[in-house]
C-alpha cells in the first residue's frame, strides 16, 4: 500500500499501517498541519475553510475525520458534501473563506484518497506553500483549541447549483445556441460527483443526456482515468444511441474528454485544443499549457495570432505562468481546462460548456471538428531505475549531450524538433524516468521514445 506526500497535499490508499497508507491518523495529522499553517500565514480572528469531497466510498469517512480536525484546530469548516474540485475552489472565494480542501484522489482507483489543500485564492498551494506544512506534520508541534474557542460545521447548500450559473453566466457560453441545436450527448461520470454536476448543466443548457455510471456511490465501474481503453462502453453506446458526442469526466471533475458521434475518442490532448480554439477566436492572446501537451495548442495559437507558453508539469505551475503572461485560456492536456475569466483551475464543467459553443457555431460533427485541428500523435513510456542513483545527474547528461538544441530544462529536459519533441522528467513518487514523445504519425512517436529508451540505459 502506498502513502504520498508532496508539496501539493497528501494521497494514499484507505487502510493498513499508519505512515504507510492514508489512515485515520495520517488524515488527521496533515489536515492538522494545514490548519497550522492557514493559522501562522493568515493572521485572522476567525478562520474559515471550504471542504468537499468525491463519491469515493471512503469519501465520507476521510470528510468526518477532516471537519472535526478543523473544528478542533477553531476553525469553521463550510461543507459544501458531495462536490467537484473545482466547485470547491470556487466556492473558496464566493464564500470569502481562508482556504479549502477537497477530498479526492482524481483518477486514481477507488481504494486511493486524498487530500488536496487549497489557499485563500482557491488555488492549490504553491510549492514553498505546501513545503512548509510538510514540515509542520514532521514537527507536529500543533496547538488546539481550548473548548470556549472550538470551530463549528456548517452546511453549505447548493454550491455546484451556484458553479453552473457562473458558467452559464459567461459571455462567451452561447446558451441560446447550444439550446437551439437540440444536443444529445451520452456521459460518463464513473458513480462520482460529476454524476450530480454535469447533468444540471446539461439540463441548463437544453442538452438531451443518455447517463451511464452516473450514481455517486464511488464504486468505478472503470479505470477513471479518461483515456481511449476505458472508453469502450462510452464510446459504443454513442454509437446506439445516434448521440452528437459522448462527455467523460474524471471522479473530481477537473478532467473531460469527448467522444465523437461514430465512437472514436476525440483524445484528452484535444479538449484545451478545441476550447481554446473557440477563446482565441473571440479573445486573441496568448496559451498556456504544459510541457508534456501536444503541439497542436501551439500550432492553432499562433494560427490565431497568440503567443503560445510551456510551463513545469502540475496545474499550479500552469496557473502561474497564466497569470505571468495574461493567457486568455490554458490548462493541462490531460483534459484540464483552465479559462481564468471563471477561475485559476481546471474545470470539466466550463469546458464543456465552451466546447459545446463551439460546436454549435461551428454546426459541424464532432468527427469533423477534429479532422479541423493538426494532428499529432503522442507516446508515453518510462524506465526504472536502481534505488540510489541519481536521476538528476542523467538528465543533465542530457542537457549537454543536446546543447545545441537549446532544451528547456524548466522541468526534466525537454527537445524540440521541427514537428515532433521529446521530454524527459523524473518522477517525484517512483524511482522512474518519464519519456513522453510527439510526433506526426504512431510510428515516428514510438520511434523517438525507443531512441531515448536506449539512450538511458546507455548512461544508467
Amino acid at each position: 500500500m502506498t502513502l504520498i506526500k508532496s508539496i501539493s497535499g497528501i494521497r494514499g490508499t484507505i487502510g493498513g499501517k499508519t505512515s504507510d497508507n492514508l489512515t485515520p491518523l495520517d488524515t488527521v495529522l496533515f489536515t492538522s498541519a494545514y490548519a497550522c499553517w492557514l493559522k501562522k500565514n493568515l493572521k485572522e480572528k476567525e478562520y474559515k475553510v471550504v471542504v468537499g469531497r468525491d463519491a469515493r466510498i471512503s469519501g465520507s469517512m476521510v470528510q468526518g475525520l477532516v471537519n472535526q480536525t478543523l473544528v478542533g484546530y477553531g476553525i469553521e469548516v463550510l461543507d459544501v458534501g458531495l462536490s467537484t474540485t473545482p466547485t470547491v475552489e470556487m466556492a473558496v472565494t464566493q464564500h470569502k473563506a481562508h482556504g479549502g480542501i477537497i477530498i479526492t484522489a482524481s483518477h486514481n482507483p477507488k481504494q486511493w484518497n486524498a487530500l488536496k489543500l487549497f489557499n485563500q485564492r482557491g488555488e492549490f498551494l504553491n510549492a514553498a506553500s505546501g513545503k512548509k506544512i510538510l514540515e509542520i506534520a514532521q514537527k507536529q508541534e500543533f496547538e488546539y483549541a481550548t473548548i470556549d474557542h472550538l470551530g463549528k460545521v456548517t452546511q453549505v447548500l447548493g454550491a455546484i447549483e451556484e458553479h453552473v450559473q457562473r458558467v452559464l453566466a459567461l459571455p462567451l457560453v452561447n446558451s441560446g445556441s447550444i439550446k437551439q441545436k437540440k444536443f444529445k450527448v451520452v456521459l460518463d461520470a464513473v458513480n462520482s460527483s460529476g454524476g450530480i454536476a454535469v447533468p444540471i448543466l446539461m439540463e441548463a443548457l437544453g442538452v438531451t443526456t443518455v447517463q451511464i455510471y452516473c450514481d455517486p456511490t464511488g464504486d468505478f465501474p472503470h479505470n477513471p482515468e479518461p483515456l481511449k481503453e476505458n472508453l469502450t462502453v462510452l464510446s459504443e453506446k454513442v454509437v446506439e444511441e445516434k448521440a452528437d458526442l459522448g462527455i467523460v469526466v474524471d471522479p473530481d471533475v477537473d478532467r473531460l474528454a469527448f467522444v465523437d458521434e461514430n465512437g472514436e475518442v476525440f483524445g484528452e490532448e484535444y479538449t484545451l485544443v478545441a476550447c481554446s480554439d473557440y477563446i482565441l477566436s473571440k479573445t486573441p492572446g496568448n496559451t498556456v499549457s504544459n510541457l508534456s501537451s501536444t503541439l497542436a495548442l501551439s500550432d492553432i495559437t499562433i494560427q490565431r495570432d497568440g503567443n503560445y507558453h510551456a510551463s513545469a508539469v502540475g496545474e499550479v505551475n500552469v496557473v502561474e505562468k497564466m497569470k505571468e503572461v495574461e493567457a486568455v485560456i490554458g490548462g493541462e492536456g490531460n483534459g484540464g481546462v483552465i479559462y481564468p475569466d471563471l477561475h485559476y483551475g481546471r474545470d470539466a464543467l466550463v469546458g464543456i460548456a465552451l466546447f459545446l459553443s463551439l460546436l454549435a457555431e461551428k454546426n459541424q460533427k464532432v468527427s469533423v471538428l477534429r479532422a479541423s485541428y493538426p494532428d499529432y500523435v503522442m507516446c508515453k513510456a518510462k524506465i526504472s531505475f536502481s534505488k540510489g542513483m541519481d536521476a538528476d545527474s542523467i538528465l543533465k547528461k542530457f542537457e549537454l549531450k543536446y546543447f545545441e538544441k537549446n532544451p528547456n530544462t524548466i522541468d526534466g529536459v525537454k527537445l524540440s524538433f521541427e514537428s515532433s519533441w521529446v521530454h524527459l522528467r523524473k518522477s517525484n513518487t517512483e524511482p522512474i524516468i518519464r519519456v513522453y514523445t510527439e510526433a506526426k504519425s504512431e510510428k515516428e512517436a514510438n520511434e523517438l521514445a525507443q531512441r531515448f529508451l536506449k539512450e538511458i540505459e546507455e548512461m544508467i
